[in-house]
This record gives C-alpha cells, structure tokens and sequence, in this order.
C-alpha cells in the first residue's frame, strides 16, 4: 500500500508540474485582408458556420475552451491546431495562387462530403459544428462554385 501512496504522490506532483510548461498561443485580433472570409465575400450563413466549425484549427484565431491550460490537454490542441494550420489556413487564404486553391477547394469539398470534416474529436465537444445536411449542401455548393470560377 505504501508503494502505490508514493506512485501516486509522484504522479500528482508530475501533473502539477507540467501545468507550468508553457503552450504557444494561436490568437490574434487582426483579421487579415488575405482571409478566406473577405477574399471570397463569403455570405453570413456559411461564414458563421465555417467559423464555427473549422477556423479554430484552420485560421490564425483559434477560439480556446475553458480547459486549454490544462496540460496535456494544452499540448494536444497545441499540436492539433498546427498541423491543422499546415494543411489549410483560412487566415492566410489570399496568398495562395489560384492553382493552389483550386487544390484545397476540392480538398474541402471532399473531406465534407466524406464526414471527415469537422473531425468527430472537435464536434463530440462542439456540438453546433455540426454541419446539419442542409449546411453540408450549401457550403459545398459555394465552395464548388468558387473553385470553378478560378
């Protein structure tokens, strides 16, 4: 008994000190011109839902939740945002060639009508970034409409 008291005092005291092992924050209060929001006039329905859905991992202003300084779950949304960021990032949208884009239109397009995105980890907790299958219909229908008119 006595040796399961100090395993658990030790990991209690490791979990206490990872608390203080910093996370690099994805937040700004700039949006910039070349976001996918105001490159492509987007309408309000699907840029609400677009925001709601995918810019806390695909933009530069994640919208933390209440338990993002809880180590490790800070370096899991930490990581998660970044790979998020490498693979699309709504923020910087407008730099991209039109070649480019096309390739992540279809991309998007794609991941939604498969389900794969919004991932199920981020929707189990947000549940309004579910897209219904009205918004799934026009969200891939404007995307679709912006890559055939690059």
């Amino acid at each position: 008994m006595k040796t399961v008291k100090i395993i658990l005092l030790i990991l209690l005291v490791a979990f206490v000190g990872i608390q203080f092992v910093p996370t690099e924050r994805n937040q700004t209060d700039i949006v910039p011109v070349t976001d996918f929001m105001l490159v492509n006039n987007v309408p309000n329905n699907i840029k609400n839902k677009l925001q709601v859905s995918c810019y806390d991992c695909h933009s530069n202003n994640t919208k933390y939740p209440w338990y993002n300084k809880i180590q490790p779950i800070a370096w899991f949304l930490e990581e998660h945002i970044k790979d998020g960021k490498k693979e699309l990032n709504f923020s910087e949208w407008g730099s991209l060639t039109n070649r480019r884009k096309v390739s992540k239109l279809r991309s998007i397009i794609k991941q939604i009508e498969s389900g794969e995105m919004p991932l199920n980890s981020y929707t189990l907790i947000h549940k309004d970034a579910k897209f219904s299958s009205e918004e799934t219909n026009e969200i891939i229908n404007f995307i679709a409409q912006l890559k055939d008119n690059l």
